[in-house]
């Protein structure tokens, strides 16, 4: 008989609550305020924002077993070309930029939503919102966006790459010559292949799940008070699982602070 089993001695376990009663009421505070958040996003809110220590697993046992999990879509495969990866390694290196239609009510209707953000930090530099998506409207979310960046639209650094897909607005004449102007090299995705521009699509699910499906406003003046406002947190206060759940402005100081330690010239 082995002696291990001679030895041993069974220990009465207690049995553990099912349920944290006061970190499901955190959850749940947290579902009433952010109702888009999935798991992981509630867990990097509990921990980085609100400093609770608390393990993932806890977090989705509660969350499934009370029915508050963000539904998933159903996912097909479709055959597509090689995908091209680039990877943006510090700020102002690649740029990305794409169109979204949102309803502004019956008095406006469906608006064009055009933002411009860095691939490196996944802040949006800048947007607009205007009744026609336009080469025009594009062209003034570029000069947002480098004004913003730079504090003029002739400041870039060389080689700075715009991604985009092959749309009418953004490979007209006219914006073409813009961003040539600028100093900007346009970078065009493969035909019927998004997800070589990932960033901007994802960035823009986000938009529609978090400000354009949850709000009903009236006017486009009113969608852009409510844009402005979500653009505002999103740089600055939402949590990123790519950034190691920072927002945009504190992972690009982190980056700025990096270079500046290893830069020995």
């Amino acid at each position: 008989m082995p002696r291990r089993t001679t030895y041993y001695q069974p220990r009465q376990r207690t049995a553990r609550p099912l349920v944290d009663g006061r970190r499901a009421m955190l959850i749940y505070e947290i579902i009433e305020a952010f109702p888009f958040f999935g798991i992981r996003r509630v867990w990097a809110y509990l921990k980085h924002v609100l400093g609770e220590r608390v393990n993932r697993k806890k977090v989705a046992r509660i969350m499934r077993r009370n029915g508050w999990t963000v539904r998933q879509r159903q996912t097909g495969k479709r055959p597509r070309v090689e995908v091209k990866t680039t990877i943006a390694d510090h700020p102002d290196q690649r740029w990305c930029t794409d169109l979204a239609l949102v309803f502004c009510g019956a008095k406006d209707g469906w608006c064009s939503f055009v933002p411009v953000l860095d691939c490196c930090t996944r802040e949006v530099l800048g947007w607009e919102l205007a009744h026609t998506g336009r080469a025009k409207t594009a062209e003034r979310t570029l000069e947002a966006a480098l004004i913003e960046r730079f504090g003029h639209v002739r400041l870039a650094p060389a080689g700075l790459m715009l991604c985009h897909d092959n749309g009418l607005l953004l490979g007209s004449k006219l914006y073409r010559s813009t961003a040539k102007d600028y100093g900007l090299q346009q970078e065009f995705i493969t035909p019927y292949t998004p997800e070589e521009n990932g960033l901007c699509e994802r960035f823009i699910r986000s938009f529609k799940e978090e400000v354009a499906w949850i709000h009903r406003v009236e006017s486009i003046e009113q969608a852009r008070q409510k844009i402005a406002h979500w653009v505002h947190w999103y740089n600055t206060k939402r949590p990123h699982q790519a950034l190691e759940y920072m927002n945009p402005v504190q992972y690009r100081q982190k980056i700025q602070k990096i270079t500046k330690k290893y830069c020995f010239c």
